[in-house]
């Protein structure tokens, strides 16, 4: 496999085979219809300055193996929200990353924010366990879809009154990003083939992206300067994990990162 995203994503097809098993379709879509109404992720995220947060819930990753040993994701959840955060992001997948739909609707119950679902979503299926778990929101991957998946999964995500965050990395891909219709565009700065960050991916895709979509700075991002580098490019939010979840003081550490400290 040339990428750790095609081992991830050949895992995410089995997974989701035995949670259809497990909890048939119908189950999970009746579970989504009676959840609560989702609250508006975008709007948070629009205003043109100062940058916006999208602050993630993130106990490990693929490059970096254990983020945060003292893992409380509704503390840090609340920390974020305390700390001027406009939503937040959880990662649900249990293998790569040690998350949990557990977490998404743990956290629900206790932040107002608007909450991402932040997994490799590749079947309808998740995007009811999203839904029926308290998300808001949901991360599409472009690099992880075909053009028609991407546009179908992003259709039934407003059709649940959702909004999907759409995320590349490859600049070919952003023709079938925008294919979609959609709003909300993110630009992952992290090489998933040598998991090299750089800053500029975000800035220059900027400049190829309709000023109407709400731009999201994902990976790499850690100081108050990398915040600024990017407001002063129009990238209206950024979503931030790793340098957030290593801080002993969790909402000091986004209060900074926001220019609010």
């Amino acid at each position: 496999m040339k990428n750790i995203l095609d081992k991830i994503v050949s895992v995410k097809r089995k997974e989701v085979e035995e949670a259809i098993r497990q909890r048939p379709m119908r189950d999970v879509m009746k579970a989504a219809d009676t959840a609560p109404a989702p609250l508006d992720f975008l709007e948070p995220l629009r205003a043109a300055q100062p940058i916006r947060l999208i602050a993630e819930v993130k106990k490990a990753s693929p490059s970096k193996g254990i983020i945060r040993e003292d893992f409380d994701p509704i503390a840090i959840a609340q920390a974020y929200e305390q700390g001027g955060a406009s939503c937040i992001s959880v990662l649900t997948d249990v293998p790569f990353f040690q998350g949990s739909l557990d977490y998404l609707a743990a956290i629900r119950a206790a932040v107002t924010l608007p909450l991402l679902r932040k997994d490799f979503i590749i079947h309808p299926y998740q995007i009811f366990e999203a839904r029926a778990n308290g998300a808001d929101a949901i991360l599409l991957i472009a690099e992880c879809l075909t053009r028609q998946e991407l546009k179908g999964l992003q259709q039934l995500t407003r059709e649940l009154g959702m909004h999907a965050l759409i995320e590349l990395y490859l600049p070919a891909n952003l023709d079938n990003v925008l294919n979609t219709g959609t709003e909300l565009v993110g630009v992952n700065n992290r090489d998933l083939t040598t998991f090299e960050v750089d800053l500029e991916r975000t800035i220059k895709l900027r400049k190829l992206i309709p000023e109407h979509c709400t731009l999201v700075g994902e990976s790499g991002i850690a100081t108050r300067a990398d915040a600024l580098r990017l407001e002063a490019n129009n990238v209206q939010a950024m979503l931030v994990g790793e340098s957030l979840m290593r801080q002993t003081d969790v909402a000091n550490a986004t209060r900074t990162l926001l220019g609010l400290a």
